[in-house]
């Protein structure tokens, strides 16, 4: 069997295909005689509205970091080790 005598008629069948849709298409001005909708549901719009103020919403929490520039700036910034040492192990444990 050849490839290519079998390429030429897979071809045929696609054009034939495309352009009984598009005489479809002519004469009625639709696929298939109907109209094509979308429904979307109320999750699907919630989170649609969800997503839409995840981004706008800024990542950085502007009025903590000017609270902390605040503090450091005033020399009123203090770091407990012994708080931050355990913290660092429980991420470093978390990880492991």
């Amino acid at each position: 069997m050849r490839i290519d005598a079998y390429n030429q008629v897979s071809q045929l069948y696609k054009t034939q295909k495309a352009t009984k849709a598009s005489k479809a298409y002519a004469t009625t001005g639709s696929y298939a005689g109907g109209l094509d909708q979308v429904q979307i549901s109320q999750t699907g719009q919630d989170y649609q509205i969800a997503k839409q103020a995840v981004a706008g919403a800024s990542d950085i929490r502007e009025d903590k970091v000017a609270q902390m520039k605040e503090r450091i700036a005033s020399g009123n910034y203090n770091v407990d080790t012994e708080d931050f040492a355990r913290k660092l192990l429980e991420k470093y444990n978390a990880i492991i």
